[in-house]
Protein backbone atom coordinates (compact mmCIF):
# COMPACT_ATOMS: atom_id res chain seq x y z
CA UNK A 1 0.00 0.00 0.00
CA UNK A 2 2.81 2.39 0.95
CA UNK A 3 4.62 1.72 -2.34
CA UNK A 4 1.41 2.33 -4.30
CA UNK A 5 1.04 5.74 -2.66
CA UNK A 6 4.60 6.66 -3.54
CA UNK A 7 4.09 5.58 -7.14
CA UNK A 8 0.85 7.53 -7.30
CA UNK A 9 2.56 10.64 -5.95
CA UNK A 10 5.38 10.22 -8.50
CA UNK A 11 2.86 9.87 -11.32
CA UNK A 12 0.95 12.92 -10.14
CA UNK A 13 4.15 14.95 -9.85
CA UNK A 14 5.14 13.79 -13.34
CA UNK A 15 1.80 14.88 -14.71
CA UNK A 16 2.10 18.24 -13.00
CA UNK A 17 5.65 18.80 -14.24
CA UNK A 18 4.75 17.58 -17.71
CA UNK A 19 1.69 19.77 -17.76
CA UNK A 20 3.68 22.77 -16.63
CA UNK A 21 6.31 22.07 -19.27
CA UNK A 22 3.65 21.64 -21.95
CA UNK A 23 2.07 24.90 -20.86
CA UNK A 24 5.42 26.68 -21.12
CA UNK A 25 5.98 25.25 -24.57
CA UNK A 26 2.48 26.18 -25.68
CA UNK A 27 2.85 29.64 -24.18
CA UNK A 28 6.20 30.20 -25.92
CA UNK A 29 4.81 29.04 -29.25
CA UNK A 30 1.27 30.31 -29.35
CA UNK A 31 0.81 33.24 -26.94
CA UNK A 32 0.87 36.74 -28.45
CA UNK A 33 4.34 38.28 -28.18
CA UNK A 34 4.18 41.70 -29.84
CA UNK A 35 4.78 44.97 -27.99
CA UNK A 36 3.75 47.57 -30.58
CA UNK A 37 0.39 49.36 -30.76
CA UNK A 38 0.07 49.70 -34.55
CA UNK A 39 -1.63 46.98 -36.57
CA UNK A 40 1.69 45.99 -38.08
CA UNK A 41 5.41 46.73 -37.94
CA UNK A 42 8.16 46.26 -40.50
CA UNK A 43 11.66 44.91 -40.01
CA UNK A 44 14.46 45.49 -42.52
CA UNK A 45 17.14 42.83 -42.11
CA UNK A 46 20.42 43.81 -43.84
CA UNK A 47 22.35 41.27 -45.90
CA UNK A 48 24.77 39.22 -43.78
CA UNK A 49 23.07 40.00 -40.47
CA UNK A 50 24.00 37.86 -37.46
CA UNK A 51 21.47 36.70 -34.91
CA UNK A 52 22.67 39.37 -32.46
CA UNK A 53 22.01 42.01 -35.10
CA UNK A 54 18.57 40.59 -35.77
CA UNK A 55 17.91 40.47 -32.04
CA UNK A 56 18.62 44.20 -31.71
CA UNK A 57 16.01 44.83 -34.43
CA UNK A 58 13.22 42.75 -32.87
CA UNK A 59 13.71 43.56 -29.18
CA UNK A 60 11.72 46.85 -29.36
CA UNK A 61 8.85 45.00 -31.04
CA UNK A 62 8.51 41.98 -28.75
CA UNK A 63 7.14 41.55 -25.23
CA UNK A 64 9.42 38.63 -24.38
CA UNK A 65 12.70 38.19 -26.23
CA UNK A 66 13.61 35.00 -24.32
CA UNK A 67 10.60 32.99 -25.50
CA UNK A 68 11.19 34.27 -29.05
CA UNK A 69 14.78 33.14 -28.86
CA UNK A 70 13.77 29.71 -27.57
CA UNK A 71 11.38 29.22 -30.46
CA UNK A 72 13.90 30.58 -32.98
CA UNK A 73 16.46 28.04 -31.79
CA UNK A 74 13.92 25.22 -31.82
CA UNK A 75 12.90 26.05 -35.42
CA UNK A 76 16.58 26.34 -36.48
CA UNK A 77 16.11 29.97 -37.55
CA UNK A 78 19.07 31.47 -35.68
CA UNK A 79 21.58 30.00 -38.14
CA UNK A 80 19.48 30.74 -41.22
CA UNK A 81 18.71 34.46 -41.07
CA UNK A 82 17.66 35.92 -44.43
CA UNK A 83 17.86 39.56 -45.49
CA UNK A 84 14.83 41.52 -46.64
CA UNK A 85 11.75 43.40 -45.51
CA UNK A 86 9.44 41.51 -43.19
CA UNK A 87 6.09 42.28 -41.59
CA UNK A 88 4.97 41.56 -38.05
CA UNK A 89 1.29 41.88 -37.20
CA UNK A 90 -0.02 42.86 -33.81
CA UNK A 91 -0.87 39.82 -31.71
CA UNK A 92 1.42 37.42 -33.57
CA UNK A 93 2.86 34.58 -31.49
CA UNK A 94 6.49 33.45 -31.62
CA UNK A 95 5.73 30.62 -34.01
CA UNK A 96 4.11 33.03 -36.46
CA UNK A 97 6.87 35.61 -36.00
CA UNK A 98 9.64 33.13 -36.76
CA UNK A 99 7.74 31.75 -39.76
CA UNK A 100 7.25 35.28 -41.11
CA UNK A 101 10.92 36.19 -40.67
CA UNK A 102 12.01 32.93 -42.24
CA UNK A 103 9.91 32.91 -45.40
CA UNK A 104 7.89 36.07 -45.94
CA UNK A 105 10.26 38.58 -47.54
CA UNK A 106 7.81 41.14 -48.94
CA UNK A 107 8.53 43.37 -51.97
CA UNK A 108 8.78 47.16 -51.91
CA UNK A 109 7.60 49.63 -54.55
CA UNK A 110 10.53 51.44 -56.14
CA UNK A 111 9.62 54.55 -58.11
CA UNK A 112 11.67 57.20 -59.88
CA UNK A 113 11.30 59.84 -62.57
CA UNK A 114 12.91 62.91 -64.09
CA UNK A 115 16.42 62.35 -62.72
CA UNK A 116 18.97 64.42 -64.63
CA UNK A 117 21.99 62.22 -64.02
CA UNK A 118 22.94 58.69 -63.06
CA UNK A 119 24.27 60.12 -59.79
CA UNK A 120 20.85 61.51 -58.94
CA UNK A 121 19.19 58.26 -59.96
CA UNK A 122 21.54 56.28 -57.71
CA UNK A 123 20.72 58.59 -54.82
CA UNK A 124 17.00 58.22 -55.43
CA UNK A 125 17.09 54.41 -55.61
CA UNK A 126 19.33 54.08 -52.53
CA UNK A 127 16.53 55.51 -50.37
CA UNK A 128 14.24 52.66 -51.43
CA UNK A 129 16.37 49.49 -51.41
CA UNK A 130 19.33 48.21 -49.41
CA UNK A 131 21.99 48.99 -52.04
CA UNK A 132 23.78 52.29 -51.36
CA UNK A 133 24.24 55.08 -53.90
CA UNK A 134 27.94 54.35 -54.42
CA UNK A 135 27.40 50.71 -55.38
CA UNK A 136 24.42 51.68 -57.56
CA UNK A 137 26.39 54.36 -59.42
CA UNK A 138 29.26 51.94 -59.92
CA UNK A 139 26.83 49.42 -61.44
CA UNK A 140 25.19 52.08 -63.65
CA UNK A 141 28.50 53.35 -65.04
CA UNK A 142 30.27 50.02 -65.40
CA UNK A 143 32.07 50.18 -68.74
CA UNK A 144 31.58 46.49 -69.49
CA UNK A 145 27.84 46.71 -68.91
CA UNK A 146 27.49 49.81 -71.09
CA UNK A 147 29.52 48.32 -73.94
CA UNK A 148 27.67 45.03 -73.73
CA UNK A 149 24.42 46.89 -74.27
CA UNK A 150 25.70 49.26 -76.95
CA UNK A 151 25.55 52.34 -74.75
CA UNK A 152 27.88 55.27 -74.33
CA UNK A 153 28.45 56.84 -70.93
CA UNK A 154 26.29 59.79 -72.02
CA UNK A 155 23.41 57.50 -72.96
CA UNK A 156 23.61 55.39 -69.79
CA UNK A 157 20.55 57.05 -68.27
CA UNK A 158 18.44 55.99 -71.26
CA UNK A 159 17.72 52.44 -70.11
CA UNK A 160 16.00 53.43 -66.87
CA UNK A 161 12.35 53.89 -67.79
CA UNK A 162 10.59 55.94 -65.09
CA UNK A 163 7.79 54.05 -63.41
CA UNK A 164 6.98 52.15 -60.24
CA UNK A 165 8.44 48.65 -59.92
CA UNK A 166 8.34 45.88 -57.32
CA UNK A 167 11.69 44.81 -55.89
CA UNK A 168 12.81 42.95 -52.82
CA UNK A 169 14.37 45.47 -50.45
CA UNK A 170 17.62 43.48 -50.32
CA UNK A 171 18.12 43.69 -54.12
CA UNK A 172 21.78 44.32 -54.96
CA UNK A 173 22.98 47.13 -57.23
CA UNK A 174 23.83 44.75 -60.07
CA UNK A 175 20.53 42.90 -59.75
CA UNK A 176 18.69 46.22 -59.89
CA UNK A 177 20.59 47.15 -63.06
CA UNK A 178 19.85 43.79 -64.69
CA UNK A 179 16.16 44.08 -63.90
CA UNK A 180 15.95 47.60 -65.32
CA UNK A 181 17.63 46.48 -68.52
CA UNK A 182 14.92 43.80 -68.87
CA UNK A 183 12.22 46.40 -68.24
CA UNK A 184 13.80 48.60 -70.92
CA UNK A 185 13.68 45.78 -73.46
CA UNK A 186 10.09 45.05 -72.48
CA UNK A 187 9.19 48.73 -72.91
CA UNK A 188 10.52 48.71 -76.45
CA UNK A 189 7.85 46.44 -77.85
CA UNK A 190 7.36 45.83 -81.58
CA UNK A 191 5.00 48.79 -81.93
CA UNK A 192 7.44 51.29 -80.43
CA UNK A 193 10.38 49.83 -82.36
CA UNK A 194 8.47 50.19 -85.64
CA UNK A 195 7.62 53.80 -84.88
CA UNK A 196 11.24 54.61 -84.05
CA UNK A 197 12.31 53.02 -87.32
CA UNK A 198 9.84 55.17 -89.26
CA UNK A 199 11.44 58.23 -87.63
CA UNK A 200 14.87 56.85 -88.51
CA UNK A 201 15.91 57.16 -84.87
CA UNK A 202 17.63 54.73 -82.54
CA UNK A 203 15.96 53.98 -79.23
CA UNK A 204 18.47 56.09 -77.30
CA UNK A 205 17.92 58.98 -79.70
CA UNK A 206 14.17 58.80 -79.13
CA UNK A 207 14.74 59.03 -75.39
CA UNK A 208 17.26 61.89 -75.76
CA UNK A 209 14.76 63.84 -77.87
CA UNK A 210 11.98 62.97 -75.42
CA UNK A 211 14.07 64.41 -72.60
CA UNK A 212 14.09 67.77 -74.41
CA UNK A 213 10.32 67.56 -74.86
CA UNK A 214 10.04 66.74 -71.16
CA UNK A 215 12.01 69.84 -70.17
CA UNK A 216 10.25 72.10 -72.64
CA UNK A 217 6.73 71.48 -71.38
CA UNK A 218 5.11 70.08 -68.28
CA UNK A 219 1.81 69.90 -70.13
CA UNK A 220 1.27 66.30 -71.23
CA UNK A 221 -1.26 67.31 -73.87
CA UNK A 222 1.26 69.68 -75.48
CA UNK A 223 4.11 67.19 -75.72
CA UNK A 224 3.11 65.61 -79.08
CA UNK A 225 3.05 69.11 -80.62
CA UNK A 226 6.48 70.00 -79.19
CA UNK A 227 7.84 66.65 -80.37
CA UNK A 228 6.45 67.29 -83.85
CA UNK A 229 8.20 70.67 -83.93
CA UNK A 230 11.61 69.20 -83.15
CA UNK A 231 11.13 66.39 -85.63
CA UNK A 232 10.25 69.01 -88.27
CA UNK A 233 13.51 70.81 -87.53
CA UNK A 234 15.49 67.59 -87.76
CA UNK A 235 13.98 66.81 -91.17
CA UNK A 236 15.02 70.25 -92.39
CA UNK A 237 18.53 69.85 -90.92
CA UNK A 238 17.86 72.85 -88.70
CA UNK A 239 19.50 73.27 -85.30
CA UNK A 240 17.11 72.20 -82.54
CA UNK A 241 17.90 75.39 -80.57
CA UNK A 242 16.32 74.08 -77.39
CA UNK A 243 17.00 76.21 -74.31
CA UNK A 244 16.83 73.22 -71.91
CA UNK A 245 19.86 71.70 -73.62
CA UNK A 246 21.84 74.88 -72.98
CA UNK A 247 20.79 74.87 -69.33
CA UNK A 248 21.90 71.24 -69.06
CA UNK A 249 25.22 72.08 -70.71
CA UNK A 250 25.76 74.94 -68.26
CA UNK A 251 25.03 72.72 -65.26
CA UNK A 252 27.36 70.07 -66.65
CA UNK A 253 30.07 72.67 -67.17
CA UNK A 254 29.63 73.90 -63.58
CA UNK A 255 29.54 70.33 -62.26
CA UNK A 256 26.46 71.20 -60.23
CA UNK A 257 23.05 69.99 -61.35
CA UNK A 258 21.36 71.71 -58.42
CA UNK A 259 22.08 75.09 -60.00
CA UNK A 260 18.89 77.02 -60.75
CA UNK A 261 18.91 78.72 -64.17
CA UNK A 262 15.68 80.47 -65.08
CA UNK A 263 16.89 82.39 -68.12
CA UNK A 264 19.26 81.53 -70.96
CA UNK A 265 21.44 84.47 -71.95
CA UNK A 266 22.86 85.12 -75.42
CA UNK A 267 26.39 84.49 -74.13
CA UNK A 268 25.29 81.02 -72.98
CA UNK A 269 24.54 80.06 -76.56
CA UNK A 270 28.27 80.13 -77.29
CA UNK A 271 29.09 77.41 -74.77
CA UNK A 272 31.12 74.71 -76.49
CA UNK A 273 29.26 71.56 -75.49
CA UNK A 274 27.78 68.72 -77.56
CA UNK A 275 24.60 69.33 -75.55
CA UNK A 276 24.32 72.92 -76.81
CA UNK A 277 21.78 72.55 -79.62
CA UNK A 278 22.30 76.17 -80.64
CA UNK A 279 25.85 75.22 -81.62
CA UNK A 280 25.71 71.54 -82.55
CA UNK A 281 23.25 69.96 -84.98
CA UNK A 282 21.17 66.89 -84.33
CA UNK A 283 20.12 65.18 -81.14
CA UNK A 284 22.46 65.46 -78.11
CA UNK A 285 24.60 62.42 -77.21
CA UNK A 286 22.36 61.54 -74.28
CA UNK A 287 19.21 62.57 -72.43
CA UNK A 288 19.24 65.85 -70.49
CA UNK A 289 16.83 64.32 -68.00
CA UNK A 290 14.87 61.13 -67.55
CA UNK A 291 11.75 61.62 -69.70
CA UNK A 292 8.32 60.41 -68.66
CA UNK A 293 6.76 57.66 -70.75
CA UNK A 294 4.34 60.31 -72.02
CA UNK A 295 7.27 62.26 -73.48
CA UNK A 296 8.77 59.17 -75.10
CA UNK A 297 5.43 58.25 -76.63
CA UNK A 298 4.97 61.87 -77.75
CA UNK A 299 8.12 61.53 -79.87
CA UNK A 300 6.92 58.22 -81.26
CA UNK A 301 3.44 59.63 -81.91
CA UNK A 302 4.09 63.28 -82.81
CA UNK A 303 1.47 65.75 -83.88
CA UNK A 304 1.60 66.42 -87.60
CA UNK A 305 1.94 70.15 -88.29
CA UNK A 306 4.16 72.77 -89.95
CA UNK A 307 5.52 74.49 -86.84
CA UNK A 308 9.25 75.16 -86.56
CA UNK A 309 9.36 77.71 -83.75
CA UNK A 310 7.91 78.14 -80.28
CA UNK A 311 8.18 80.37 -77.24
CA UNK A 312 6.56 80.34 -73.81
CA UNK A 313 3.01 81.66 -73.84
CA UNK A 314 2.76 84.40 -71.19
CA UNK A 315 -1.00 84.52 -71.69
CA UNK A 316 -1.46 80.83 -70.91
CA UNK A 317 1.34 79.83 -68.55
CA UNK A 318 2.76 76.38 -69.02
CA UNK A 319 1.92 76.31 -72.71
CA UNK A 320 3.71 77.73 -75.77
CA UNK A 321 2.96 79.85 -78.80
CA UNK A 322 3.94 78.07 -82.00
CA UNK A 323 4.96 79.62 -85.29
CA UNK A 324 5.40 78.43 -88.84
CA UNK A 325 7.96 81.05 -89.85
CA UNK A 326 10.57 83.27 -88.19
CA UNK A 327 8.59 86.47 -88.64
CA UNK A 328 5.65 85.12 -86.64
CA UNK A 329 8.03 83.66 -84.06
CA UNK A 330 9.79 86.99 -83.56
CA UNK A 331 6.48 88.65 -82.79
CA UNK A 332 5.71 85.98 -80.20
CA UNK A 333 9.24 86.22 -78.83
CA UNK A 334 9.02 90.01 -78.39
CA UNK A 335 6.02 89.56 -76.12
CA UNK A 336 7.85 86.93 -74.08
CA UNK A 337 11.02 89.00 -73.67
CA UNK A 338 8.98 92.00 -72.57
CA UNK A 339 7.27 89.87 -69.93
CA UNK A 340 10.47 88.25 -68.63
CA UNK A 341 12.18 91.65 -68.35
CA UNK A 342 9.22 92.91 -66.32
CA UNK A 343 9.78 90.03 -63.90
CA UNK A 344 13.44 91.06 -63.43
CA UNK A 345 14.60 87.54 -64.20
CA UNK A 346 18.26 87.96 -65.05
CA UNK A 347 19.44 84.38 -64.57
Amino acid sequence: MYIKKILLIIVLLGLIVGGAFAYLIYNALFSPNTAFNNKEAYIYIPTGSSYDELKSLVIPLLSDIETFEAVAKRKNYIDHIKPGKYILKKGMNNNEIVNSLRSNNIPVNVSFNNQETLEKLAGRISTQIEADSISLLKAFTDTGFLQENGLTADAGLSIYIPNSYEFFWNTSATDFRVRMRKEYLRFWNDDRLKKAKVLNLKQEQVIALASIVQKETAKVDERPRVAGLYLNRLKKNMLLQADPTVIYALKRELGNFDTVIKRVLYKDLQLNSPYNTYKYAGIPPGPITMPDISSIDAVLNPEKHNYYYMVANVEDFGYHKFAIDLAQHNRNKTQYIRWINEQNINR
